[in-house]
């Protein structure tokens, strides 16, 4: 009696369900690609938090609050020199983390290597016929990223379309010329 082998869709890969045959659950390379692309950006943000982290101890080690003159137990809002340094603390926190997401952005999602070669398509005097949008490729030809440079209609997410094998159908149509 043989099983048909059950699938569940997630993201860009199929996962398989058949525990007897594989022995235990086991992904495709699609989804482990996927999950490397994530796994940099939690790296990268836990980085940060640690970065920030200290300079948050630093900065309370070297500016300790003042001794305040009656029974005021926080000095954010009655001293200036803390205020500016907390709300300058905050500015380059949200900033360290804008960077992260920023350049996770333009980065391969197979290789995690930063995307180049951009290139301007469409037009800005016809919008209605080609929107003007910017496409950035992977070095090493993993995938293209589409980014709307007109968001007419709200904000609208870059379009990676991964490439299957590049190289592989440029090298196979230089040997079909010989």
């Amino acid at each position: 009696m043989r099983q048909e082998r059950r699938y569940v869709t997630f993201a860009a890969a199929r996962i398989s369900y058949d525990v007897e045959k594989c022995g235990r659950l086991k992904a495709r390379a699609g989804v482990q690609e996927y999950m490397k692309y994530w796994a940099y950006l939690v790296a990268k943000l836990a980085l940060a938090g640690v970065f920030l982290y200290v300079l948050g101890r630093a900065l309370a080690f070297f500016i300790p609050p003042p001794k305040p003159l009656f029974t005021v137990t926080e000095p954010m809002g009655h001293d200036l020199v803390y205020t500016l340094v907390v709300m300058a603390y905050s500015l380059v926190a949200a900033g360290v983390v804008w960077l992260a997401i920023w350049d996770q952005r333009y980065r391969c999602r197979t290789c995690l290597r930063r995307l180049r070669m951009p290139i301007l398509t469409g037009n800005w005097t016809h919008i209605l016929l080609g929107r003007p949008r910017t496409e950035y490729i992977c070095p090493f030809g993993h995938g293209t990223l589409r980014v709307d440079e007109v968001q007419i209609t709200g904000h609208q997410v870059p379009d990676w379309q991964p490439h299957e094998d590049m190289w592989k159908e440029l090298v196979s149509l230089d040997d079909s010329k010989k």
